[in-house]
């Protein structure tokens, strides 16, 4: 599956208010579901030393797909294509690798 079947599922599988012109809701998910990923970890180090089970691997592949599907939505409700998204941050990680500007600081580097 490409960015863009799946932003079109996304499309199809939206319930909420204002959608098509709501960036909030879309984004807030987005960070809820982060969230979600970030407590798989806090708890995966404070329960399991920082073991990563199989099962715990597993939870946290959903949520990732729950992150996804609300990045999709963002960017549906900002009219731009996920595949876009994906191959302008590709060129823009290439770029800052070949000047060696990885690291540091600054969305300008």
């Amino acid at each position: 599956m490409n960015f863009t079947d799946f932003q079109n599922i996304v499309k199809k599988t939206s319930i909420y208010p204002n959608q098509g012109n709501n960036v909030a809701y879309a984004t807030l998910g987005l960070a809820g579901e982060a969230g979600e990923v970030a407590d798989k970890v806090k708890k995966l180090i404070r329960d399991s030393n920082g073991i990563l089970t199989p099962d715990k691997r597993q939870e946290m592949v959903k949520e990732l797909g729950d992150v996804l599907w609300y990045l999709a939505a963002c960017a549906s409700e900002l009219g731009v294509d996920l595949e876009e998204v994906a191959t302008r941050n590709a060129k823009k990680v290439e770029d800052r690798q070949a000047r060696g500007v990885l690291s540091g600081e600054g969305d300008n580097r």
